[in-house]
């Protein structure tokens, strides 16, 4: 398993594209709307930060936003089983957002754990 992608939830998805292309020189990968967010995937080396807007005032990305600060929204990690990947977070007794994997970003196969039962970190596991 290794790092993916680092979620980055905002409100202003134009800025901050500006920002990290600019600063990182990094350069759009994947871009998506999906589930009520806009999702802009930059390349830094073959590694990814995901830019989230939400489209709307509802959804997932408008909730968290309405409750925290706009910035890292969760970290990604790479893996090539991921129901070995749920399974080994139930046998530490981690709490999981998603029983079965469900389909992501880029068409992946994804599944979260929450922030309460990973030191504060909301967690993906993505399955190319």
């Amino acid at each position: 398993m290794h790092l993916d992608h680092a979620g980055i939830a905002t409100t202003d998805l134009e800025s901050l594209l500006f920002c990290f292309e600019d600063l990182l020189n990094a350069e759009i990968a994947h871009e998506e709307l999906l589930d009520g967010m806009r999702i802009t995937f930059l390349d830094i080396g073959g590694d990814y930060l995901e830019l989230i807007e939400p489209i709307g005032e509802d959804g997932t990305i408008a909730r968290y936003l309405d409750q925290n600060s706009p910035g890292i929204h969760h970290l990604a990690f790479a893996t090539d089983d991921i129901d070995a990947a749920l399974d080994r977070a139930r046998e530490q007794g981690i709490e999981l957002i998603d029983e079965e994997p469900r389909s992501g970003a880029w068409g992946h196969d994804v599944a979260f754990l929450p922030p309460s039962s990973t030191g504060g970190i909301l967690v993906e596991f993505v399955e190319h």
